[in-house]
C-alpha cells in the first residue's frame, strides 16, 4: 500500500489474502462517498464497512470514484464488511452478502465478518434495510432473538468462500469461550476477530489467545471515546485518551500529533486498526504513521493507561431496547 503521499503501510497475512494495518473505518461516516474516493487517492488501501452502517451504496460509490481517480485496481483495494445480526440463520447469509455486495457495487468482498454473536429475528430486505437492533421499531420497538447457533451462521459463512464471494470470513466481538466453540466445528477457521481495541481497553489476554491461534485482530474505536460523545456512549470521557498527558508527552517526544501516536500503539501490538474521520486533511495525518516507531519506554507509558473502560458494549447498550446481551462478562 503506497501513496506519494505517505510511507507505506504494513500487512498482516490471512489464508487468502493481505490485510493492511490501517484502513477507513465507514461506521457514521459523514459523507462517505467524498471521503471514501479521496481516501483511496491518499493511498489508504482498506476500507471497513457494514450492512448496518446504512451507508453501504455511498460506500460502493466512493470507492468507484477512488479506484478510478487514483488509477488502481479493485485487486489492490481490501474491503471488509460484515453479517447483520438479523441474518444469522444460515438461508439469509447469503442472500445478505450479495445484497452488501450489490450496494457497494463489487463482485467479491476480501472479509467478511459475523459482526455480534447475537442473532435476532429475521427482518427481510423489503420491510426494513439496514434492519437495525429491534424487531419492530414502530411497535414494542424492543429486540427480538433467534435461536440459531454461531455454527450454523459459521457454516453458511464456510459456503461463501466456496462459492467466491468472500475470500476469506471472520468474526467480530467474539471473546475467547466463543473463538474456541467456533474453531470446535468449522472447516475454515476465523482469518480475524474484529474488536474494541485502544489504550483504554487493551485487551491483552483476548489479542495474545488470537495470535496464538493464527487469528489476525482489526481494533476499531482505536482512538478511544470521541467516537461515542454524541451518543452518550463515551462514559464521560470526551476525547479523552487525545488529551492524556502521557499521549501528549509522547505526541511531543516525536513530533506527531496524539491521534498518530495512538493509531502507532495499535499497529505496534501487531494489529490492524480502523479509525474513521470525515476530515480530508485527518485522512493523510491517520495514515502517516510509518515513518516512526514507538520505543519500548512508550509502549510502557502506554500500557499504564488501560482501563478496561469499554465504550461499545451489548451489555450496556442492549438494555435500553430490552435486550440481554452482556457478551463481554
Amino acid at each position: 500500500m503506497s501513496s506519494p503521499s505517505c510511507p507505506a503501510a504494513t500487512t498482516l497475512p490471512l489464508p487468502n489474502g493481505a490485510l493492511p494495518t490501517v484502513g477507513l473505518g465507514c461506521w457514521k461516516l459523514a459523507n462517505p462517498e467524498a471521503i471514501v474516493s479521496k481516501a483511496i487517492e491518499k493511498g489508504w488501501r482498506h476500507i471497513d464497512s457494514a450492512c448496518d452502517y446504512g451507508n453501504e451504496v455511498e460506500v460502493g460509490k466512493g470507492i468507484k470514484k477512488g479506484l478510478e481517480a487514483a488509477g488502481v485496481k479493485r485487486s489492490d483495494l481490501f474491503v471488509t464488511s460484515k453479517l447483520w445480526n438479523t441474518y444469522h440463520r444460515p438461508e439469509h447469509v447469503e442472500a445478505a452478502c450479495r445484497k452488501t455486495l450489490a450496494d457497494l457495487g463489487l463482485d467479491y468482498l476480501d472479509l467478511y465478518l459475523i459482526h455480534f454473536p447475537i442473532p435476532l429475528k429475521f427482518v427481510p430486505f423489503e420491510t426494513r434495510y439496514p434492519p437495525e437492533w429491534t424487531h419492530d421499531p414502530s411497535g414494542e420497538n424492543v429486540m427480538v432473538p433467534d435461536p440459531v447457533s454461531i455454527s450454523e451462521t459459521w457454516s453458511a459463512m464456510e459456503s461463501l468462500v466456496e462459492k467466491g464471494l468472500v475470500k476469506d470470513i471472520g468474526v467480530a466481538n467474539f471473546n475467547a469461550a466463543l473463538i474456541l466453540e467456533l474453531l470446535k466445528k468449522s472447516k475454515i477457521k476465523p482469518a480475524v476477530n474484529q474488536i474494541e481495541l485502544h489504550p483504554h481497553l487493551s485487551q491483552d489476554r483476548l489479542v495474545e489467545f488470537c495470535k496464538a491461534k493464527g487469528i489476525a485482530v482489526t481494533g476499531f474505536s482505536p482512538l478511544g471515546s470521541g467516537s461515542y460523545i454524541e451518543l452518550g456512549m463515551d462514559n464521560g470521557q470526551g476525547v479523552g485518551l487525545l488529551k492524556d498527558p502521557a499521549v501528549l508527552s509522547i505526541a511531543a517526544k516525536h513530533s506527531k500529533s496524539p491521534a498518530q501516536i495512538l493509531l502507532r500503539w495499535g499497529v505496534e501490538r501487531g494489529n490492524a486498526i480502523i479509525p474513521k474521520t470525515s476530515s480530508e486533511g485527518r485522512l493523510e495525518e491517520n495514515i502517516n504513521i510509518f515513518d516512526f516507531e514507538l520505543d519500548e519506554k512508550d509502549m510502557e507509558e502506554m500500557a499504564k493507561l488501560n482501563r478496561n473502560m469499554r465504550y461499545n458494549d451489548p451489555g450496556v447498550f442492549c438494555k435500553g431496547m430490552g435486550g440481554d446481551y452482556p457478551i463481554w462478562d
